[in-house]
């Protein structure tokens, strides 16, 4: 299916090769989710799958027929018909396993001797969450690679080659960065640290650059302040306008900007006291003339962001920014373009 324009790549190119896997290639990506799992998150006790009153859809999505979401408490989930596709398997085997799941079958033994490997204990295999008048069966996604691995490698002559091969692609963190990176969700939640780090930064270098000319630091707010929102943690490992600085700088440097705009000046540039990079302190940092705003802007937009730069920053750093939050800021970041029809 060819891409629409402005639709956003996964970050991580292994999403890329998990959803073009571990979906149906004659099915196209919508946004018609229709069922939704829920995981609810992790407790001293390991129990998941715990029903609450509460609990609802935060967000949700389907992708090539397989429906996926965040629950309100943070547990991502899929539904029963997208862990049947996973597995390879009829949705009724999927649902014969929550009927059964206080049975001494030896299939829901082999499955919950999977949980207790991993000291996870499930008093049920789904949560049922009503949503707009419909009851949802969310299954969490320990749930899900649970089950996925008995269809893989334990079901004996019911292994599904399909399972394997989904398995090997969604073990571990990879299914829950998956849903997360599909509905467009921020696992960690937390962002005051970042913020309070970011300010600090703020504060000491607001007014260093000298009059007529503006610093990276203090155009790349949006950028920065994106990123935080999406779960980023900026800080001393995590420092955006410095890539953002040395990109707009070659820019500067291959179109001769110095003869449109002037020549560039320099400034006294200081990290906060508990960055490992103060130790340098003062680090002197390029500044630009005013005149050159509107076209460092136009820079930023369409080729920074639009043109690909910000998320090759991004995969840089997956070690620091997990793939569901880089892609997050991307979406945050950079919209969608309008198809006008001629």
């Amino acid at each position: 299916m060819p891409k629409k324009p402005g639709e956003i790549e996964p970050i991580d190119a292994g999403f890329d090769e998990v959803v073009n896997s571990v979906v149906s290639p004659k099915k196209e990506i919508t946004s018609n989710a229709n069922k939704i799992s829920h995981l609810a998150p992790s407790s001293s006790s390991k129990e998941i799958g715990s029903e609450q009153l509460d609990l609802g859809i935060d967000k949700e999505t389907e992708v090539s027929g397989i429906g996926m979401g965040v629950l309100s408490d943070g547990t991502p989930y899929l539904n029963q018909r997208g862990l049947a596709a996973l597995c390879g398997v009829m949705n009724a085997h999927i649902g014969t396993i929550s009927s059964q799941w206080n049975e001494e079958k030896p299939r829901i033994k082999a499955i919950k001797s999977i949980l207790e490997k991993s000291g996870l204990h499930a008093e049920r295999p789904h949560v049922e969450v009503p949503y707009k008048n419909v009851k949802h069966l969310c299954y969490p996604a320990e749930i899900c690679l649970a089950i996925l691995e008995y269809y893989a490698f334990d079901a004996g002559v019911n292994c599904q080659e399909e399972a394997r091969d989904n398995f090997r692609l969604l073990a571990g963190s990879k299914l829950k960065e998956l849903i997360y990176s599909q509905v467009g969700y921020n696992p960690s939640g937390a962002n005051t640290e970042p913020l309070r780090k970011w300010h600090e930064r703020i504060e000491m270098n607001f007014h260093s650059a000298p009059r007529g000319y503006f610093s990276i630091l203090n155009e790349a707010h949006t950028i920065i302040y994106e990123l935080i929102m999406a779960g980023a943690d900026v800080g001393e490992r995590t420092v955006p306008d410095g890539s953002i600085g040395k990109c707009w700088a070659q820019h500067w440097k291959d179109n001769n900007l110095t003869a449109r705009f002037g020549e560039r000046g320099l400034f006294p540039h200081r990290y906060p006291d508990d960055h490992p990079q103060s130790k340098s302190n003062p680090q002197m940092a390029n500044c630009y003339p005013l005149e050159a705003l509107g076209e460092y802007r136009r820079w930023l937009q369409e080729e920074y962001l639009e043109g690909g730069r910000f998320a090759t920053y991004l995969r840089r750093k997956q070690k620091d920014i997990p793939p569901s939050v880089a892609q997050l800021a991307i979406e945050r970041l950079i919209p969608p373009q309008i198809e006008c029809n001629d």
